[in-house]
């Protein structure tokens, strides 16, 4: 297990661009209309009706579900179908949901650590009005790692905390990844990535809290090779949406996952949470 060079200003330079490509793809998600920098709140359901603020209707949940009753003249678009009067959701998966249009806003009803949950996401948004980026170490060659992935006999549920006090998240962790960092032996719990075979890990290193933010940093692993053979590119550290908002549910690495060395590598400290916005980690 290595740590990948370049040996030509060529290539050094493709991978400057490259790595710019990826995280300008990354702000234009981030701050997309409806992306979480629009988010206005974070509201945990009950069998209570009541009325949120940035959302039309009177919303609850139970057995059955999520309904939310919308007052006269109040209407939402789920679908593609208007709706109104009461509406209802149904029962949500763990980590599923589903984004219904208000006007301009868009209303994310949502199922996080078996909690039902609305947060509405307002286009003019200070939050993401006001946006102007996320610094980032300059990329650099170097902190491409190759490392092996060892698969575990079957996957482990593993049980991690989430950036809301109280709220855990499971994850069902399929192996770790093995690598060496200045001379180093490390290891890191993966979680399933977004495509087949992809992998996801989150970490913190010993530069959260002072030049990373504090609580976590997620990496997009490739599928392995046959030979088990990843590449941990850490110039694609990026931060989770709580390292911005409040108003996120995300999960916090496994403890296994507290890396000992400077990873000065990937995104820093968002602008906004160095400016004092959102002090929830």
């Amino acid at each position: 297990m290595t740590v990948q060079t370049t040996t030509t200003t060529g290539t050094a330079e493709a991978f400057a661009e490259e790595w710019r490509a990826w995280h300008a793809a990354q702000e234009a998600l981030l701050a997309d209309p409806h992306g979480f920098l629009a988010i206005t709140g974070l509201h945990f359901l009950d069998e209570e009706p009541r009325r949120l603020p940035g959302a039309p209707g009177a919303w609850s949940t139970g057995p059955e579900g999520v309904t939310v009753v919308l007052g006269d003249g109040e209407e939402l678009v789920v679908d593609g179908e208007t709706v109104r009067g009461e509406h209802r959701f149904g029962v949500l998966p763990e980590r599923g949901g589903v984004t219904a249009i208000w006007g301009d806003a868009a209303i994310e009803v949502a199922k996080r650590g078996g909690n039902d949950l609305v947060r509405p996401r307002h286009p003019d948004h200070p939050l993401r009005t006001a946006f102007r980026g996320t610094p980032a170490f300059p990329p650099d060659p170097r902190w491409a790692v190759t490392g092996r992935y060892v698969p575990f006999d079957a996957p482990r549920p593993t049980t991690v905390g989430a950036a809301v006090e109280g709220l855990q998240h499971v994850y069902d962790a399929p192996g770790r990844i093995e690598f060496e960092l200045d001379g180093r032996s490390l290891a890191l719990t993966a979680f399933n990535g977004k495509g087949p075979g992809e992998l996801l890990v989150l970490f913190t290193d010993a530069t959260s809290g002072f030049t990373t933010y504090a609580a976590n940093r997620a990496l997009p692993v490739a599928a392995p090779a046959a030979d088990g053979t990843v590449t941990l590119d850490f110039n694609r550290a990026h931060n989770l949406p709580c390292a911005y908002t409040e108003f996120a549910t995300c999960p916090l690495p496994p403890a296994e996952n507290r890396l000992p060395v400077a990873v000065e590598a990937g995104e820093k400290i968002p602008y906004e949470r160095a400016a004092g916005q959102g002090e929830r980690s």
